[in-house]
């Protein structure tokens, strides 16, 4: 075998190895800013490096009716406090870089998870 072939491989052997390593971190977080709103509130709670395990209480007295996903990661927003299902049926999907708005008459998101 020449010697860079074998380099080559070991750099390949590294690179995914790093990469699987990256992949399967317990710490891991969001990407980006999730930004979070009340009906005709000027107050405006953001958050980024959010942990995408558990359940995540939005910072809002009032909860969010308006919502930024700007991270590269897609999140479920929950109108209770524990990401627990409404008898209305499941939580809101809202994908990577996009917004949702809900009606003001609507109930207010009160909490979120990371998909992953």
């Amino acid at each position: 075998m020449s010697h860079s072939r074998r380099i080559s491989i070991i750099a390949g052997t590294a690179a995914l190895l790093l990469t699987a390593t990256a992949c399967s971190g317990l710490g891991r977080s969001t990407v980006g800013m999730l930004e979070f709103r009340g009906h005709d509130s000027p107050v405006e709670v953001s958050y980024s490096n959010t942990s995408v395990k558990g359940c995540h209480r939005i910072a809002l007295p009032e909860g969010a009716t308006h919502v930024e996903n700007n991270t590269l990661v897609d999140v479920v927003l929950y109108q209770t406090e524990d990401c627990r299902k409404l008898d209305r049926g499941d939580g809101t999907y809202v994908a990577t870089t996009l917004s949702n708005v809900t009606a003001p008459e609507a109930l207010p998101w009160r909490s979120f998870t990371v998909i992953h």
